[in-house]
């Protein structure tokens, strides 16, 4: 098949640090490639994806001018020979696609504007608009109205490195932005308590509120012995961290659409301890692969039960369930779905 994709202009394909939806669409193309598919990506002009690449850019404060210049460009997808277009960014820059009949898949990573949806199926060409959720979480919310399918995001095995055996003082670990609805304060709370060792890793938001936060929450109990804080991490420094972890401490405090550091925590074969909100219960199953918890003391409680989660259990659970592999197919099966009608 001939398949555009699109993602958001903002952040290379793939990121060099942060950049989850940026990552996974680098993952989605190299598998589709691998399967004999022919794509085109159209993202930030530093892209890197191993295809055809489409650069195009948005002003740092998106407004009519972007819409029209960008749907200028995706409007040609219709006379390319295109068997289908996949958007990961904005679907109105592929509003000038909406009359035609060529099938456009709509992926959602974040929790959907339903106001988007209704106005969107009103225009599209009937039949012709799908919907995928990174999660039942996420796909519950769209699928009153669309055809909606959930396809879990996932992370390359080859990426991770399985460490059936860590030490019972290894450290636990936050690794995400450092911002209350991530809760690393929490994280900070449940180390102190248990008198475990924490590494911090991850970038702090570039607002003020975030930054504030860091200065106030965190940065007091950093003291480079019990509580350490290294930054934002590459790949390579991610896997080092994460597959020496404990466990990784995932205490959020808003309803997280997937969560994509469950998996690549999960791939090394490190257990996730994490509360209940949003997509958490579809990745985690209490005493296989972690805990989910409702509350502080939950979390405190389950670093303790740690050693009864099998390492090996972790990672077969990505194999089965969120691996590169399992993550492409599902779409390929979509795309010939849609493809059909």
């Amino acid at each position: 098949m001939k398949i555009a994709i699109i993602v958001n202009p903002l952040i290379p394909v793939p990121p060099d640090k942060y950049g989850g939806i940026e990552r996974i669409v680098y993952m989605l193309i190299q598998q589709l490639m691998t399967l004999g598919h022919n794509v085109t990506l159209f993202a930030n002009s530093n892209s890197k994806p191993n295809c055809t690449l489409t650069s195009y850019h948005e002003s740092e404060k998106y407004g009519l001018n972007d819409f029209i210049r960008i749907n200028m460009l995706t409007a040609k997808i219709n006379f390319q020979g295109y068997d289908l277009v996949h958007t990961f960014g904005r679907m109105s820059n592929i509003a000038s696609l909406m009359l035609f009949k060529i099938p456009k898949i709509v992926s959602y990573q974040l929790p959907p504007t339903i106001s988007q949806i209704k106005k969107a199926l009103k225009v599209a060409y009937p039949g012709s608009l799908y919907f995928t959720g990174c999660s039942n979480y996420i796909s519950n919310q769209i699928a009153p109205y669309g055809k909606t399918t959930t396809i879990y995001n996932g992370v390359d095995l080859d990426d991770y490195s399985f460490n059936e055996y860590v030490s019972a003082d290894a450290p636990l670990v936050f690794l995400g932005r450092i911002q209350t609805e991530k809760g690393t304060h929490i994280a900070i709370d449940v180390a102190l308590k248990i008198n475990k060792k924490l590494v911090i890793a991850g970038n702090i938001p570039n607002e003020k509120l975030h930054h504030r936060y860091f200065k106030n929450m965190v940065e007091p109990h950093v003291d480079n012995d019990r509580i350490t804080y290294i930054g934002p991490v590459n790949d390579i420094q991610k896997n080092e961290l994460l597959q020496n972890a404990l466990c990784l401490l995932m205490p959020i405090t808003w309803d997280e659409p997937f969560g994509i550091v469950m998996t690549e925590a999960l791939a090394c074969g490190t257990p996730v301890i994490a509360f209940n909100k949003g997509s958490v219960p579809e990745v985690i199953t209490n005493g296989l692969n972690g805990f989910v918890c409702d509350s502080l003391q939950e979390m405190i409680s389950a670093v303790e039960m740690l050693p009864s989660i099998s390492r090996k259990n972790c990672r077969s659970v990505v194999e089965e369930k969120f691996s590169a592999t399992v993550l492409a197919r599902q779409y390929e099966e979509l795309y010939f779905l849609a493809a059909k009608k």
